[in-house]
């Protein structure tokens, strides 16, 4: 391939593949046009995107959190039991609700800080510190709730995941908030060049007057809230919440998502609208082939097969 399509291809071709699928299904794909396929692919792609920004900012100083999935299980675990009245007697249901909204978010972000804490003060690769609770946490979950499946409706919790604000489902109003403060977080603050130049050259960036230590512990921190947000969503969406299942492969779909939209996998470069775009990319290919009668089987190894395709391109690209 000549340098200049390959440069090309780094750069923009997350979006040149996006623009391509999207051509392809309007005038392929029977009904993609539909506001309820809109729907349907939006509202499957909003907690790969939420927990993908998280998997963003700590690929970008150079680290891995393989976590992402067992912390969603245990947010989705806690928040029920303390909306249901399990864990200690409610003055009101609000009350609950509102705890509910808050305290598994937070203990999932405490998660996410002892994560970072493992990796920071013991100078564990971040593969085997978050393996740690990639294993641990969803036993966690299996405790909390004693491996029984949790049913619920409640429609005061489950807007979260069901609710409507001008016709658009509110899990895309938190994740657009979400990739919004992120981008601009990224781009435009101490912090982001700060989380960039970790990842670069965490040594040059030591000597420089950065604080990598408590930049690593901040992003960890952040992924595990992200985490917890996404798997309040999943519980409220299925109106039940299983220490099994939810967050299962969550991880994988963050990494792949990442990797497509184009941040670097070594650290030292990242996107988080192109993580975004990524997503789309991943969830339109799934939702193409099987719209056309292909086996979902077949939709995991096209998304292996795209994953290597970026990460190839990232090699043949720009510095």
């Amino acid at each position: 391939m000549r340098p200049e399509l390959a440069s090309f291809l780094a750069r923009y071709g997350t979006v040149v593949a996006l623009l391509a699928l999207l051509a392809f299904n309007f005038a392929f794909t029977p009904n993609f046009a539909s506001l309820q396929t809109l729907n349907v692919n939006l509202t499957q792609v909003c907690t790969i995107v939420i927990v993908g920004v998280g998997m963003t900012l700590v690929i970008a100083t150079g680290g891995i959190d393989l976590s992402v999935g067992s912390l969603m299980a245990i947010a989705g675990a806690l928040a029920p039991l303390i909306f249901l009245g399990k864990l200690f007697p409610l003055p009101h249901l609000y009350v609950g609700v509102a705890l509910a909204f808050v305290v598994p978010v937070l203990v999932a972000g405490l998660f996410g800080l002892f994560n970072g804490w493992l990796i920071t003060r013991f100078r564990i690769q971040p593969i085997i510190a978050t393996l740690v609770l990639f294993i641990a946490g969803r036993g966690i979950a299996q405790v909390l709730t004693n491996g029984d499946l949790q049913v619920f409706k409640t429609p005061e919790f489950q807007f979260i995941g069901l609710g409507r604000v001008l016709g658009i489902p509110f899990q895309v109003w938190i994740m657009a908030v979400i990739v919004i403060v992120a981008a601009w977080a990224l781009q435009r603050t101490v912090f982001g060049r700060q989380v960039l130049a970790t990842g670069g050259n965490e040594a040059a960036a030591r000597l420089a007057g950065v604080p990598t230590a408590r930049v690593k512990l901040l992003v960890y921190g952040i992924s595990g809230l992200l985490s917890g947000i996404a798997g309040l969503i999943v519980i409220a969406i299925n109106s039940s919440s299983d220490a099994n299942l939810v967050g299962l492969g969550m991880e994988l779909d963050a990494i792949a998502a990442v990797a497509v939209g184009g941040t670097l996998l070594s650290g030292g470069r990242a996107t988080v609208i192109g993580t975004l775009l990524g997503a789309l990319i991943i969830q339109l290919v799934r939702y193409t082939l099987l719209a056309n009668g292909v086996p979902d089987a077949a939709a995991l190894v096209v998304k292996a097969l795209i994953i290597v395709l970026a990460v190839w391109l990232q090699r043949r690209g720009p510095a």
